[in-house]
This record gives C-alpha cells, sequence and structure tokens, in this order.
C-alpha cells in the first residue's frame, strides 16, 4: 500500500489520470523491455484484447479455429465479433489445442487460428504457424495465463501474429484489471493502438475505435507489482514443488514441453472422475477452502454455440479438473491440510 500510494501522489500532482499519462508510458516501457518484444499495447482487460486484435487484423467475420478448453472470455471474443468458433479438441497430455485435427477443421471461411496457452504451457507453436502459412490464416494466441512463461529462451507471448494477455486481480502479474497485445507487424501495431483510442488522433479520425486504454492507476498497481515479479514466480514455483513431493504423482498434472521454462501460474490436477471431484471440494470447502474449476464447462457445450461440435478430450478433462490455491503467502501447513484432504 505504501509503495502504491506513492504513485497515487504522482498522479496527483501530475493532475492526468488516463489518456497515455507517464506512469502508463513508464509501465508499457518496462513491460516491453521484460518480454524483449517492439510492439506491446496495454490495454483495459484481456477479453477486450482478443476483440480488438480480430479487428486489427481485419477479422470481422468467418470462421475462427478455436479450443473449448479455456476461460469463456476466449469463446465469446470470437462470437462478440459476430465470427463463428469452430471448436478443436485438445492434447490429452498438455491440454492445449491438438495440432493435428486443425487442418481437418480448415474450410474456405476460415480466417484464423485462435489457440490458447493453457495454464501458462505452451501450444504447439510451430505446427500451428506451419499450417496458418500453408493455408494463408492469421494466428492469435490467448496468452491471459502466459505472462512469464519462456519458450525456446524467448517470451511465449511472442509467437503468433497477436498474442493477448491478461493482468486480471487473480494473474500472478496483475493490475487490478488490465490487459494486453503483443503484435508482430509494427503497421498492425499502429492500427490497434487507434482502435483501443477510439480510432482517432486529436481531431483527425482514421478508422473505427472503441475505448480500451488504460488509467494511470491501472499503471501504478502494475508498476508496484512488476519488481516483485521474480519473487513471486520462485514462492508460487515452491508451493508448486511441495505441491509435487506431497501428491507424489497421484494426480494426472498437464505435460510441460522440454524447451519451456514455466511461470507456474497455476496447479492443477486430474481427478478420476467428476463425483471424485465434487466430494473433494466439498471436503475442501468445509474446511473454507475453495479451489476453482479451471476449465469447466468444455466450451463446445454452451448453450449459445449453435453449431454443437464433439470434443470428447475437452468434456472428459473439463469435467474432472480443477486447480489447487497457489498463491504467494500460502503456508506449508495449509497446503499440507489441502493435500491430505485431496489425497482421501
Amino acid at each position: 500500500m505504501e509503495e502504491y500510494e506513492k504513485y497515487i501522489s504522482e498522479i496527483w500532482q501530475t493532475g492526468q489520470l488516463t489518456n497515455n499519462g507517464p506512469l502508463l508510458r513508464e509501465f508499457e516501457a518496462k513491460i516491453r523491455e521484460f518480454l524483449r518484444v517492439e510492439n506491446f499495447q496495454y490495454v483495459t482487460n484481456g477479453t477486450i484484447a482478443l476483440q480488438i486484435a480480430l479487428k486489427a487484423l481485419d477479422i470481422t467475420e468467418g470462421e475462427i479455429i478455436t479450443t473449448p478448453f479455456s476461460y469463456v472470455a476466449t469463446t465469446s471474443s470470437i462470437l462478440w465479433e459476430r465470427c463463428t468458433p469452430v471448436f478443436v479438441d485438445i492434447e490429452p497430455d498438455n491440454f492445449t489445442i491438438d495440432v493435428d485435427k486443425i487442418e481437418q477443421a480448415i474450410t474456405q471461411k476460415t480466417k484464423a487460428t485462435m489457440a490458447v496457452h493453457v495454464f501458462g504451457y505452451a501450444c504447439n507453436v510451430k505446427k500451428i504457424e506451419e499450417i496458418a502459412q500453408r493455408h494463408h490464416l492469421k494466428v492469435i494466441y490467448d496468452g491471459a495465463h502466459a505472462f512469464g512463461s519462456n519458450y525456446q529462451g524467448k517470451s511465449l507471448l511472442s509467437y503468433g501474429d497477436i498474442t493477448t494477455c491478461s493482468f486480471h486481480a487473480t494473474k500472478l502479474f496483475h493490475t487490478v484489471e488490465g490487459g494486453c497485445c503483443i503484435v508482430k507487424d509494427k503497421e498492425i501495431n499502429s492500427k490497434l493502438d487507434l482502435i483501443k483510442r477510439f480510432g482517432h488522433n486529436s481531431d483527425e479520425h482514421f478508422c473505427l475505435g472503441i475505448n480500451a486504454k488504460q488509467s494511470e492507476f491501472h499503471a501504478a498497481m502494475g508498476l508496484c507489482n512488476f519488481p516483485h515479479l521474480n519473487e513471486i514466480i520462485t514462492e508460487r514455483k515452491q508451493i508448486s514443488l511441495m505441491y509435487d513431493e506431497l501428491l507424489e504423482n497421484k494426480f494426472q498434472r498437464p505435460k510441460k514441453h522440454e524447451d519451456l521454462e514455466y511461470n507456474y501460474a497455476y496447479y492443477p490436477i486430474l481427478f478420476r472422475n467428476e463425483e471424485h471431484l465434487l466430494k473433494t471440494f466439498e471436503a475442501l470447502n468445509a474446511e473454507d477452502i475453495y479451489p476453482r474449476r479451471y476449465f469447466y464447462p468444455s466450451l463446445n457445450t454452451l448453450p449459445y454455440i449453435k453449431n454443437k461440435q464433439n470434443c470428447p478430450v475437452s468434456q472428459n478433462i473439463s469435467s474432472r479438473i480443477a486447480c489447487l490455491p497457489l498463491y504467494v503467502g500460502l503456508e506449508n501447513e495449509n497446503i499440507e491440510k489441502i493435500v491430505n484432504i485431496v489425497r482421501c
């Protein structure tokens, strides 16, 4: 709170609360350097980041190949932009989109692939890129969980035409609310920058836009959290390793690519079946412990999806997966308590 109050005092002194203020520019510069990327756009949340990514790539209709195993925002952003999600099932080992099933889902209406680095684990970015080039498709990654994960020596957020991220308060690095777009092409980056600011510079209007810009207060929270990022990831890793030791491989966990430097964003485990999961939740809740069903339900089963598609792997996994509590300050005795209940 003391660190944040210092930034608040700066905001009061400058008198600029929003509209590309000095703290926002400082925040963007720090994150750009940390991620080692040229084009970084800080926006209001991770959902609108996906929406304006589609707009910036001129995808206003057609089909988007995507995963059914994600938070609902991945699908809702596609639908909100009047595109059609085409669900491709997931790999059973690391829960990302099954790249071997993408090409059979491509039609003349396909415009892009929107894959998800689930829980911060990497998609098969090489194969997705090869398929996209072969079929002249755009690639958007929903990297909501991927901040701090590196793949093959560079940020996992640097792949694809555009990768988005979330800085929501539940993420390992947050700005209370927030998100971003990392853009490969400079011209697309300039266009996205316009789109997030109503599509105009001063009195000169260039394109249709929306209000996706961030405030000085949100940037201030990011600047507070940023210096602590390494220690946040380190402590989350220690907690995850303690879970590993105590659970003794009793539960299936996502398989990590060898070239991935993981950020320890989540600790997901697979239960035997949904009944086992629900009984365990009941026991945990009785002790005021509240894990989350990430991700449930499988998005291809949402009631407002018109063209139902069968994704048996996703539907099975989503029914029996949960993320155990994982945060800085989680005490060892509580980790042991959680594990003792989960293992029963």
